[in-house]
């Protein structure tokens, strides 16, 4: 990839990155290769799922090679493991894939990579890389926090994977370990220091709350989708009440009573 030595000057145009302090390459290797190294050896639990939920080998590491999106690829064995429909779980999987194509619209314009190296690119495109690239000061910052968060998970995953498919005779029962859970704990654990401000943090109660709440009500899967709503509604309370001089403790405390009266 070709780097910029200077920091970028902002020109206005979207997604065009705002000059600021120089971090040091050495810092930007190591938080991403601290996001690579950590979820990239989580790739061990899809690799024992899969095969415990029926598919060879050659298609557990083909859906880690050429997929490459942990949430999808869990998402799919999942349904799979549970009876589903195969065409139904890959849609599923497909449909859930779907929020890598809106994270490459902005990455494509900080990133500004030369077009034989998009292509390629696109397929580090992931919650993950996406995390580290977007806080960076700089297009250069950017560009060695996505190459090397992208580079180790890739690698790492797909080793990881092999390895578990391997294993997932000695262990016996996968249920028994728990190792379904892998994928979302790998989520929380990037989203939780990215809640900075008391509004995401709201944000995020409600919708956990959401979820809980219609669990036992809802089919699977649909809890998480309405747990959606909680940003519309955090920001619906959040503009209907900023003349009213209430702050974000008010507005969780009003969105909680709503969400009681709406049960």
């Amino acid at each position: 990839m070709a780097e910029q030595t200077a920091p970028p000057q902002y020109t206005g145009a979207p997604g065009a990155p705002v000059a600021g302090p120089e971090k040091p390459d050495a810092a930007v290797v190591r938080d991403a290769l601290g996001v690579g190294i950590a979820v990239g050896l989580s790739g061990f639990a899809f690799g024992v799922t899969s095969a415990g939920s029926g598919l060879t080998l050659l298609q557990t590491c083909a859906l880690s090679l050429l997929v490459f999106t942990g949430a999808s690829q869990f998402a799919l064995v999942g349904a799979l493991a549970a009876g589903g429909n195969p065409y139904t779980a890959a849609a599923g999987a497909f449909f859930l894939g779907i929020r890598n194509a809106f994270y490459g619209l902005r990455l494509s314009q900080l990133l500004a990579l030369p077009r034989a190296l998009r292509p390629l690119a696109a397929q580090w495109v992931i919650d993950e890389t996406t995390a580290v690239t977007l806080p960076q000061p700089t297009r250069r910052a950017a560009r060695i926090g996505f190459t090397v968060t992208g580079l180790t998970l890739y690698v790492l995953w797909n080793l990881t994977t092999l390895v578990g498919a391997l294993g997932a005779e000695a262990l016996g029962d996968t249920d028994a370990w728990g190792l379904d859970a892998a994928s979302p704990a790998v989520f929380l654990a990037l989203l939780a220091p990215m809640l900075k401000s008391t509004t995401e943090r709201v944000t995020a109660g409600i919708a956990v709350l959401l979820a809980l709440g219609l669990l036992p009500v809802l089919p699977a899967g649909v809890p998480v989708l309405v747990s959606a709503l909680a940003a519309p509604l955090v920001l619906f309370l959040k503009g209907r009440d900023t003349g009213r001089g209430k702050g974000p403790d008010g507005i969780a405390t009003e969105a909680t009573a709503t969400i009681r009266e709406s049960r």
